[in-house]
């Protein structure tokens, strides 16, 4: 999924190599073999973080953005509801400077997209997102955050 406004849609390249080898990784990857953790795709340029967690209600989440990464979330099993906005506008909550990690405060328009085993999507700096939201019931996900440096 791609998801930005038109003034910035020529801004990055998603099909970068960067992306590419993120793209490449998550394909190629036996995730279900991995444990949780960190594995160094190119350097420090592209890391792929592997998260295993249940899913909560979206009413105890907080959207978030980072300013020196794009994510790509990758849903290796499991399902949950993926919040989305766009950053500008929000207020901010918190900030937790050396995670890369600002936290803001609910909104009053959002959306959502629904993650199953299998998808993926991709945010920009400039877009809000609020992970592991409960789609339905609780339930167990593994995912991969493949960080990929601005």
């Amino acid at each position: 999924m791609y998801f930005a406004n038109i003034s910035i849609s020529e801004k990055y390249n998603y099909l970068e190599e960067k992306f590419r080898k993120a793209y490449k990784w998550l394909a190629e990857t036996d995730i279900s073999a991995l444990g949780v953790g960190s594995y160094p795709i190119d350097g420090d340029v592209v890391v792929a973080n592997v998260q295993e967690y249940t899913t909560y209600p979206a009413s105890e989440a907080s959207f978030e953005t980072h300013e020196k990464f794009f994510d790509i979330q990758y849903m290796a099993s499991g399902r949950e509801m993926f919040g989305v906005c766009k950053r500008e506008g929000l207020k901010v909550k918190e900030r937790i400077e050396e995670n890369d990690l600002i936290f803001y405060q609910e909104p009053e328009f959002s959306g959502s997209v629904l993650l199953e085993e299998g998808d993926l999507i991709v945010v920009a700096p400039e877009d809000a997102h609020k992970p592991r939201c409960v789609a339905g019931a609780p339930c167990q996900v593994k995912k991969v955050v493949v960080k990929v440096a601005v």
